[in-house]
Order: C-alpha cells, then sequence, then structure tokens
C-alpha cells in the first residue's frame, strides 16, 4: 500500500474543502485554506533550495503554522525534524548537528538563539520565523500566494517523513528515522480504532513536536477530515474551558494532564458532556487515577502503549468492546506484540517478558546509528525493553520499563505495582518509585510523593501499605516534594530522580 501523508490530506480537501481543520484562539481554517498554504510553503521550500530528502526543523510549539509547516515540508518532499522549543541550546545544536538540518522554522522568540546556531553550523542555509517582523526570511514569505511550480516531487511510502529524537535515558538523543509508511499507517490505525470523522472536534494539548500528539492530534485528524482544536500548552483551567465551549468530542494526554484536570474543584462532568473518548498514553496510568477521573467527569479513558520508534501506537483499548482498566489493550489493526524472554522465545500468556512489536509502523532505524538499530530491531521485530505480560484474550498489561526494575536481595521488585498502591491512599497525588542502592540488599525502594495533605507522614505510607506490598516491596525511605520532575508531554522523570539521589549520596 503506498501510505503517504501527503496524500491523506489531499484527499480530505477533496472531500471536506469547507470543513475546518483547525480552530485556534476563535479563528478557524478551513481544509481548503489549509491546502492553499501549505502549497505556497512547499514551493517557496523548493524554491529556496530545499530538495527531496532535505531536512528540515521546526522549532514550534502548538500553533496552525506547525501543522502547515509541517505538511508543507512532506509536500517538498523534505523531511521534518521536530525540535522541542524549550530545550537549551546546546540541545537544539545537537539535533540540528545530528539530523543535518538545512533549513530551519522557528517561533521569532528563538530568533538570537537559531541565528547564533546558524553562524556555527555551516549545513544550516535557510531560517524562517514565525511571528516576525524584522528576520531576512519570515513566515510571511513563506505564505505568499504564489505560481512558483515546484515539480510535484514524487513521494512513496518508503521515503523518510520524520526524524524524532529520543529523551535521551541513555547518553545522547538518538533519531528515530520514521518514513511515509510508519506515520501514515499508524495514523490509518488510530483513525480506524477510534472510530475518528469529520464531526469530531480534537483538542490538540499534546506538544505537537511529540510523536503522539503528531499521530493522534495532527495525522489522525487530518486523515479523517476532522477539526483539530489547538491550544498553545496544557494548562488544566484552559484545557477544561475549552472541552466545554468548543465541544470537543476527543482529548489526549498523559497521565499527568488526567490528574491536574482531575484536581480542579469547581468543574464537574457537564463540562465533558460533548466528550466521546479520552485517550491516554505516553506513560503508564495508575487505575487508582482512570477511576476517579471517570466518577468525575462522567467519560471514559481509553489507555494505550506507544513508542517514538513505532509511530507510535501500538496497542489500544477497544473504544466499542472490552476495555480492561489497567491494561493498555491489545494490537492495533496490522501491527503484533508478542511478549518474549531473553533468547527471543515467547512466553506463556499471564508471564513476564520483554514486549516486542512488528508491524508497518516500525521505524526505519536511527540515524546514523547501525548498530543500536542491529540491538533494537531483529528479524524486523521491534524490541521495546518494556517489560509486560499478555492475558488469555491478548490484553498487554505494561510492568515496567526492564532498566527500571529493582532487584531487593535476589526479588524482582516493579515499580509500578508499588506506586499503584501508594496512588490508593487518599492524600497521595503522584508518586514514582526507584531503587536505590544498599550496601546489604543490593538495592531498595524509595518512594517520592506528591500529598495534599501537610501531615502525612512516612509511617502513615507504610501502615497503609504493609497488607498490599510483600515486606521486600515496602519502600524503605519516602521522600516528600511539592512536585516531581516532568518533562514537556508532563511524564515524570525518573532520570531526573536518579541523578538528585545520586548526588545527595
Amino acid at each position: 500500500m503506498n501510505w503517504n501523508l501527503n496524500e491523506s490530506l489531499r484527499k480530505s480537501v477533496e472531500k471536506f474543502p469547507n470543513r475546518n481543520a483547525i480552530t485556534f484562539e476563535n479563528k478557524n481554517i478551513t481544509y481548503s485554506e489549509l491546502y492553499s498554504q501549505v502549497e505556497c510553503v512547499a514551493s517557496n521550500l523548493v524554491h529556496d533550495g530545499i530538495r527531496k530528502g532535505d531536512k528540515v526543523a521546526l522549532v514550534l510549539g502548538n500553533c496552525p503554522e506547525f501543522v502547515i509547516s509541517y505538511y508543507g515540508i512532506l509536500r517538498a518532499g523534505g523531511v521534518v525534524v521536530p525540535v522541542n522549543p524549550i530545550y537549551s541550546k546546546d540541545e537544539i545544536s545537537y539535533i540540528l548537528s545530528n539530523s543535518q538540518a538545512k533549513a530551519v522554522i522557528a517561533n521569532f522568540t528563538m530568533e538570537t538563539i537559531i541565528d547564533s546556531l546558524k553562524l556555527e553550523l555551516k549545513q544550516i542555509e535557510m531560517l524562517y520565523y514565525v511571528g516576525s517582523e524584522t528576520a531576512e526570511f519570515n513566515w510571511k514569505q513563506l505564505i505568499v500566494n504564489n505560481s512558483k511550480n515546484y515539480g510535484n516531487p514524487l513521494i512513496v511510502a518508503e521515503d523518510l517523513a520524520v526524524i524524532l529524537y529520543t529523551s535521551g535515558t541513555t547518553g545522547k538523543p538518538k533519531g528515530a528515522m520514521l518514513s511515509h509508511r510508519n506515520m501514515a499507517s499508524n495514523a490509518e490505525s488510530v483513525v480506524k480504532l477510534v472510530e475518528f470523522n469529520e464531526d469530531d472536534r480534537i483538542l490538540a494539548a499534546l506538544p505537537m513536536f511529540h510523536v503522539f500528539s503528531m499521530t493522534v492530534c495532527i495525522n489522525a485528524p487530518i486523515m479523517s477530515g476532522a477539526t483539530i482544536v489547538i491550544v498553545q500548552k496544557f494548562n488544566p483551567f484552559e484545557v477544561i474551558n475549552t472541552i466545554f465551549n468548543d465541544k470537543v468530542t476527543l482529548f489526549a494526554g498523559v497521565p499527568t494532564m488526567y490528574n491536574f484536570l482531575l484536581q480542579l474543584k469547581d468543574y464537574s462532568a457537564e463540562y465533558f458532556a460533548s466528550m466521546r473518548v479520552c485517550l491516554s498514553g505516553g506513560a503508564s496510568l495508575p487505575v487508582e487515577l482512570l477511576q476517579r477521573f471517570e466518577e468525575k467527569y462522567k467519560t471514559i479513558i481509553a489507555e494505550g502503549f506507544g513508542l517514538s520508534e513505532t509511530a507510535p501506537v501500538t496497542a489500544f483499548n477497544p473504544i466499542k468492546g472490552i476495555r480492561k482498566i489497567g491494561s493498555v489493550g491489545v494490537d492495533i489493526p496490522g501491527v503484533v506484540n508478542k511478549v518474549v524472554d531473553k533468547f527471543g522465545n515467547e512466553v506463556p500468556r499471564g508471564e513476564i517478558g520483554e514486549l516486542i512489536v512488528k508491524g508497518p509502523n516500525v521505524m526505519i532505524g536511527y540515524l546514523g546509528m547501525p548498530d543500536a538499530t542491529a540491538n533494537t530491531i531483529k528479524d524486523d521485530w521491534f524490541y521495546t525493553g518494556d517489560l509486560a505480560r499478555m492475558d488469555s484474550d491478548g490484553y498487554i498489561y505494561i510492568v515496567d520499563r526492564k532498566k527500571d526494575m529493582i532487584i531487593v536481595n535476589g526479588y524482582n521488585v516493579y515499580p509500578r505495582e508499588v506506586e499503584e498502591v501508594i496512588y490508593n491512599h487518599p492524600a497521595v497525588v503522584e508518586v514514582a518509585v526507584i531503587g536505590i542502592t544498599d550496601k546489604d540488599y543490593g538495592e531498595i525502594v524509595k518512594a517520592f510523593v506528591v500529598s495534599n495533605d501537610e501531615s502525612i507522614t512516612m509511617d502513615d505510607i507504610l501502615h497503609f501499605c504493609q497488607d498490599k506490598l510483600a515486606k521486600y516491596k515496602l519502600p524503605k525511605q519516602i521522600e516528600f516534594k511539592k512536585e516531581l520532575p516532568k518533562n514537556s508531554t508532563g511524564k515524570i522523570l525518573k532520570r531526573a530522580l536518579n541523578v538528585e539521589q545520586v548526588k545527595v549520596n
């Protein structure tokens, strides 16, 4: 099949030219208007020197220009390199250098940083600034109406579409190379799973440079003729009011977002009256949080699983049919998940092993890292590094990250299991569990807890847990914090807690 993101947009424009593709700050852009601007960006990029396969970095937050640039780059035959705009200069420099980006489209507030990087990185030839009135090349020049013939570069399914840089939990970030086949096939699967249609209005609060947002909040809605309702960044008050005022039907978020929305005191189920379903991914959703949220807002959360390297979705709970709370669901259409032992042999149902994935969504590989690619993709199976079990019905339960497992005196402790128990305490808002080195036991369990009750003590938590966890699984240390470190998508950063712990010791 010739999966192609450009074709997805073109087909929706033909079907729904006058429907709103984007809503942002009370302004609407129809599919026809979106396509016109995409064509302008593509032709201007080609006219300025972008050729098929050239990399163009997007250093933008959530805004219509991100969507227009994204499809404009692809239409020109280029490769999108999304960059988190709050990264430091050094982090941005690494990604631009490693990807060999030839052009950068950025917010004008980053002009000083990006200008200086252009002087350092000789491969960068063009800079375009969104919102700038003074830059040599600004957004207005990219979207001016023009009749430049840019040759309609031929795009096939295996052509590179996006390079996504992983969060770099070990060493420098790796550039996951995703083809049109990877991205479009996954968007197509999401459309089928969630039953996207042209009447849907999805809220894009997840950062657009993140693959979860890119597939679920951009590519899938565009493919189905739905409307993308954009908010610049996640703010629980803005999000819940936008859901209510814009009659949003779909919301995709990470567990931290649901936690913040749950903590809002003056909001009730009426604010989610238009909602068809909420989608959760990016990290494991605590069962207690899911149940409290659904009870308060009278809507369901369907949890799924994915990774940057798989574009990203590999499993999801069915919207219709059996939803198993605590699981990340079953195989999505066209994708196969399997749980294996250290030799790659499938383990019996119910046993814990490493989750591996096979399908059209599995990346081409890591940019310039053949060894890392070979260690991760074996016989077309992508090894996720996540420990999981699969029940007799094929529902997958993520136990933990392989590298996060704690070994206490020879016994395996899975942090998520401990976190689930602590989350049930009524005073606990957030919790993260890690293992720390111990001379007697090898490792011991430490919990970092955010509470809404300042009088709560370590003994209170331990007393609550002692009849719910084996003795070796009980935290030996509990540290109360005002907040936990998170990345730009709201995912709790355990590696930051580990670094913090090392510094203390």
